[in-house]
């Protein structure tokens, strides 16, 4: 398939995709903030968390299509040989990531994008369950 953008205009569009702040980080930040929860919003650590809660724990908001969401997740039907690996590299390198976090005494919360447009709330509630069992 042929793309309908010329090159300069596709890498603009491409360009304004934010891997930080995106609504559903947001709202979360806007769920913890009015509950009182001290948190920190994309902190420094391996595998780029979302958020972290102290004193261990960490949430990651994964896009479904980036991260290869397994509920779904659909493939692209143009430039398979591209997007495939890619998508798979993702997978990989998020596991690897959050092995090594676990393995440092993290507790890990992941949360699909398709789970904050479902029930942001519930979501919010999820992180602090996590929060005050520690």
């Amino acid at each position: 398939m042929v793309d309908v953008f010329s090159r300069e205009t596709r890498s603009r569009v491409m360009s304004r995709i934010r891997s930080r702040w995106t609504k559903q980080e947001r709202m979360l930040h806007g769920f913890l903030k009015g509950w009182r929860i001290r948190h920190t919003m994309h902190p420094s650590l391996a595998g780029q968390p979302d958020i972290f809660v102290p004193p261990r724990t960490l949430v990651f908001v994964d896009g479904c299509f980036w991260h290869g969401c397994p509920k779904c997740y659909v493939p692209p039907k143009s430039r398979q040989k591209y997007w495939h690996p890619k998508i798979q590299r993702n997978r990989e390198r998020d596991k690897a990531n959050r092995a090594s976090l676990r393995r440092a005494g993290y507790v890990l919360i992941t949360i699909w994008e398709h789970q904050m447009k479902r029930d942001a709330r519930g979501c919010a509630e999820k992180i602090r369950a996590m929060q005050r069992s520690l």
